[in-house]
């Protein structure tokens, strides 16, 4: 099985070469994309020569995705299976090579096997922004994709060539690798996930070409168009041959007992519930006139959320009281004075002014009441789990 490691670079030139000749010592296929570096040295496509190492150029900074995208189609024409891709500043280290050839001999022949690398963050220089960013990414993607991962944001991954290949990815950043995974979640590609070591420079010799508001905005904007696209049900491609596995959901009508334990048990996290009951108490309090219920199961099976969480917040916030609140509030933004004469003639017989008030009302009032409601519902499953857990430890 062919298996080639992937080194993208940008202004990388004092460590690129060191990270390449290792990688040289556990694979006999590295490729070095430079992606319009500007420090390189003049010799530098000589020293690559001698390592025996294959190198691809822009001519101009493009991005990690698109230089990663210019592997991977160098790779498909060669037949290559997994494209393994590493950072070119040092952070990885290609001694872990050998954990990701062990698991892709063992158990990905058929081409369907993604490998990503989770970072050990127990050491020193770890910068705040890193492990708040993976774990809000790991949220998202979690979302998503319904499968959990430890370390969405890791760039020591290995890639299958030809299933890759058959995406048209439109993400030529970082946000490149958060697309490439969701995309081949959905199209059937088995996740699997190596520890590995990492080694964080101190802040003041720290090179990094992450821009925080402009990459962080494209981040989120992926997120969000990801999300979009699992909410509206949207077919996605099968890029792999490997059998759909069969649903962990117990049959109701074989298993009722298990069925509805699965459903209490189900992303039953504390952070997973307080989603659950914040995104449920934001479409009951919207005008869905008569379908709330329907529309928040959907809502709840799409995004794998806590349906037994979800449907019984959504009680909450029935009529009357908090579509009261919601007219009287957008009243109040439309006309400058609250609604005085609350009767059947003001609210049934007039819905149509009315609703109106409502929807303006529910913009306002509905994100609000979410966080709030997911905030407690967060406090009370924590405090719950580790009340469980000092029982499980009494003596």
């Amino acid at each position: 099985m062919d298996i080639s490691c992937v080194i993208p670079v940008y202004n990388n030139a004092s460590t690129v070469l060191q990270v390449a000749a290792d990688c040289r010592k556990f694979l006999p296929q590295v490729v070095i994309v430079d992606d319009g570096s500007s420090d390189l040295p003049e010799n530098f496509a000589a020293a690559v020569q001698d390592l025996g190492i294959a190198m691809l150029q822009h001519s101009r900074n493009l991005g990690k995705g698109a230089a990663l995208k210019t592997a991977l189609a160098y790779l498909a024409e060669q037949k290559t299976a997994y494209m393994i891709t590493i950072d070119a500043d040092g952070q990885h280290l290609p001694q872990d090579l050998p954990a990701f050839l062990e698991a892709l001999h063992a158990d990905g022949q058929n081409g369907d096997l993604l490998l990503i690398g989770v970072r050990d963050f127990n050491v020193p220089n770890i910068p705040a922004s890193s492990r708040f960013g993976r774990k809000f990414s790991n949220f998202w993607v979690k979302l998503e994709t319904g499968q959990d991962c430890q370390d969405t944001q890791s760039g020591f991954r290995a890639y299958p060539v030809q299933a890759l290949n058959r995406l048209k990815l439109r993400c030529t950043r970082y946000n490149f690798e958060i697309e490439a995974l969701v995309r081949c979640l959905w199209g059937g590609v088995r996740l699997r996930e190596i520890p590995i070591r990492v080694i964080y420079d101190p802040p003041e010799k720290r090179i990094s070409h992450f821009r925080p508001f402009l990459d962080n905005l494209r981040l989120s904007l992926l997120h969000a168009s990801l999300l979009v696209r699992r909410l509206l049900w949207l077919p996605n491609r099968r890029i792999v041959d490997t059998p759909h596995p069969d649903s962990a959901m117990p049959s109701l009508w074989r298993e009722p007992r298990k069925f509805f334990l699965f459903l209490l048990r189900e992303n039953a996290t504390p952070l997973l519930l307080a989603v659950s009951a914040g995104v449920s108490t934001f479409l009951a309090i919207l005008p869905l006139l008569g379908c709330h219920m329907l529309v928040i199961l959907y809502v709840s099976c799409r995004l794998r959320l806590n349906k037994v969480m979800a449907l019984s917040i959504q009680n909450l916030f029935m009529p009357p009281l908090t579509p009261f609140l919601c007219i009287e509030l957008g009243y109040y933004l439309r006309q400058g004075e609250f609604l005085r004469e609350i009767s059947l003639q003001t609210v049934v017989c007039e819905l149509h002014l009315r609703f109106w008030d409502w929807l303006l009302g529910s913009l306002v009032i509905a994100p609000v009441a979410a966080v709030i409601t997911g905030l407690i519902v967060y406090v009370l499953a924590n405090c719950w789990n580790k009340s469980k857990e000092g029982a499980a430890n009494a003596p």
